[in-house]
């Protein structure tokens, strides 16, 4: 590997050092966040910053804890896999409902400190086996974990039943595809529980065997495949006496969301198979009687990424997501009334802050975002974080914790009521380039697109094209974040034009442009990418049509693979990484919500499977899988390699023993060398 190769594996792609992770605790006064100590420390520690005083302390330190690391409970391992967390030390943490207290697990083991000042000292829970996710309550004077699919509590024991169900964590479908990781909650007065009870008994069971290790016997763990059975969740009030929360869940089945919302009142978000009608209900915890809230519906599906939606505003009334009138934004609406224009296209929903409304949204282009105060009575939008680039925030009685990534970096400003503001230290490895990528907008459908060239390039050399999409649902490449670029302006420097296309069916240019995918991810997908190619190639003068390669994982390696398969006449070469080859194997949640069930729309999985194109491949193409992927399985890789075989179409086949979807510890760079060499060779 080269020079940047090499630090972007040392770096975990420039993440270690920088602090996540970050919440506010005891009314804003504290913020809490996980950092390593610097660049290459891939161990994260437990710190919180004193917004009184400025001062940062670190509160737990992982080797300090753990000098011989354990290896992970499997179930957190998967869960961390669900949320892309590769740091290792405490991955994760939860405050008590006052926020002065944390709890987290380290290696199986339990631990807790109290935000005392730089004396704080953490302590061992005691627990009833190799352990994850902690919860305290609202005093911290009692920590709920789960234990070998049981939920404990220490001081104390075993409160879930053994039934043979899982409980207290959250199953695949939520943690991977409904934005929900955890399975149990502490009610107020810290004495009583909201569990998940999770039956996977009705699902297929997922085999891995590492054939680098054929000593050593193969892991199993069920999947809910697209058609077939999902698990089978219910909830449960764990106190004096159990309670099950009562909703029609064959109706309902998918429980994107629950908490309390007082000691008197659950709410709960609940949605269709087909993800068609969300609901907010009220549930009594003492009768598990539920009453609708809200109901989101949409004709083909409720968009699932408007963070902080539905939900009840402090006045009582329903805050629930909304195309607007015109259909050229998603929006917001107040007890069904539109509230926001087609000049507010929303992302997500951060909370209130004095008295309005706290919002991400896009203003102008989609590659940016900002954040913005939203009057709940006029509609009427203040720019908050405003400015090229991509604006966050965190909020909490009235403290705001805002973050900007622009072409200049990340930074974080912490703001208190009273105009104070401080920074989080970033420790991480300054990113590498600055780069400019030229964004445009192409074609009647007026698509994102971005070209990358290389440094100093001179106008008048013709240069091989690099497709470098991901193009799937309801997703972004094309952003604002320097992040996204890092990688992409090292491929431009080795001689290669990059474009990237947020063809139609990705995230945050309209509902329109979002949902053309419906009922079919191929045609659309591929149409647009060759359509904004051959608008840029009009363009720009430099990228050589005759020359082109395309590269991606997951989605946009089942991309590149149909990109070679379907129109060689475009693409010259391609490297698809753990591609979904056929979607009748994909999981329930993402797929039918996109395609429908596979028994109704039959036709519309075979248009999109990869495996009747085997017999056509006429173009290099180099399939990539890691062996241990739970998300991808690499039996998608492997079906399409052999019905390559059978019909006598050569390419190659890297598979990677122990390698899991996020391809961590400097993987994904091992490969992108060898896709280097693949493409030199290939593109000439």
């Amino acid at each position: 590997m080269d020079d940047f190769l090499r630090l972007s594996a040392s770096t975990a792609r420039f993440t270690y050092g920088a602090p996540r992770a970050l919440s506010f605790g005891d009314d804003g006064r504290l913020l809490w966040f996980l950092r390593s100590t610097g660049g290459t420390d891939a161990f994260d520690s437990l710190w919180v910053l004193d917004t009184a005083t400025g001062e940062e302390i670190r509160l737990a330190d992982p080797r300090e804890l753990c000098p011989e690391p354990g290896p992970l409970p499997t179930a957190e391992r998967r869960l961390r896999e669900r949320t892309r967390l590769v740091a290792a030390g405490i991955g994760s943490y939860a405050l008590s409902g006052d926020g002065r207290r944390a709890a987290f697990a380290l290696y199986g083991r339990l631990y807790e400190v109290t935000a005392d000042g730089a004396g704080a000292t953490p302590g061992e829970i005691p627990a009833a086996g190799p352990a994850l996710d902690p919860r305290p309550n609202a005093d911290g004077s009692r920590t709920a974990y789960v234990a070998d699919d049981a939920l404990y509590v220490a001081p104390g024991g075993r409160v879930s039943p053994d039934d043979g169900a899982r409980w207290g964590l959250a199953e695949f479908a939520a943690a991977e595809e409904l934005g929900r990781s955890r399975g149990h909650w502490w009610s107020p007065d810290g004495i009583t529980l909201l569990a998940a009870r999770v039956d996977e008994s009705a699902l297929q069971r997922r085999w891995f065997a590492d054939p680098a290790h054929p000593e050593l016997p193969a892991e199993d763990f069920a999947y809910p495949e697209a058609g077939g059975p999902n698990a089978d969740v219910q909830l449960w009030v764990l106190g004096e006496t159990r309670t099950r929360i009562d909703w029609d869940a064959e109706t309902y089945p998918y429980v994107s969301d629950a908490g309390w919302e007082s000691a008197e009142e659950i709410l709960l978000t609940v949605q269709d198979r087909l993800q068609r009608n969300v609901l907010l209900l009220s549930a009594d915890p003492a009768t598990g009687r539920t009453r609708e809230l809200s109901r989101t519906t949409h004709p083909l599906w409720v968009d699932p990424d408007v963070a902080g939606t539905p939900c009840r505003l402090p006045d009582g009334r329903m805050l629930t997501v909304t195309d607007t009138p015109s259909g050229a934004a998603r929006g917001l609406a107040v007890d069904g009334v539109p509230l926001t224009g087609d000049d507010v296209q929303v992302r997500g929903v951060a909370g209130v802050h004095e008295g309005r409304l706290l919002i991400e949204a896009a203003l102008r282009d989609p590659a940016e975002q900002q954040v913005l105060l939203l009057d709940t009575a006029t509609g009427e939008a203040t720019a908050l974080a405003d400015g090229p680039g991509v604006h966050s925030v965190t909020a909490s009685a009235g403290h705001l914790l805002l973050t900007c990534a622009d072409a200049d970096g990340v930074r974080r400003v912490v703001r208190t009521p009273d105009g104070r503001e401080f920074t989080p230290a970033d420790l991480s490895q300054p990113l590498p380039y600055r780069v400019a990528p030229v964004l445009e907008r192409v074609t009647e459908h007026a698509i994102p697109t971005a070209l990358v060239l290389p440094r100093g390039h001179v106008t008048g050399r013709k240069l091989p094209v690099l497709m470098d999409s991901y193009g799937g649902p309801c997703a972004q490449d094309v952003t604002a974040d320097p992040r996204r670029w890092q990688h992409r302006q090292w491929w431009a420097d080795q001689g290669f034009a990059v474009v990237t296309v947020d063809n139609r069916g990705t995230a945050y240019v309209s509902p329109a442009h979002t949902r053309a995918m419906y009922r079919g991810f191929s045609e659309v997908t591929l149409d647009d990418q060759v359509a904004a190619l051959h608008a840029l190639a009009a363009r720009h003068g430099d990228l050589d049509l005759g020359r082109v390669g395309i590269r991606g994982w997951s989605y946009g390696g089942y991309l590149s693979a149909m990109a070679v398969l379907r129109r060689p006449d475009v693409f010259h070469a391609a490297a698809a990484g753990a591609a979904p080859t056929d979607f009748r194997h994909y999981d329930t949640a993402y797929t039918e919500r996109y395609l429908g069930l596979p028994q109704e729309h039959p036709d519309v999985y075979e248009r999109d499977s990869l495996l009747p194109d085997a017999p056509k491949l006429s173009r290099p193409l180099l399939l990539v899988t890691g062996l241990a992927d739970d998300n991808v399985h690499p039996s998608h890789t492997l079906r399409l390699s052999q019905a390559l075989t059978d019909s006598g179409r050569p390419h190659r086949l890297l598979a990677l023993p122990g390698v899991t979807h996020m391809t961590p510890g400097g993987t994904r760079e091992k490969i992108m060398a060898l896709e280097l060499d693949f493409f030199r060779r290939e593109l000439g």
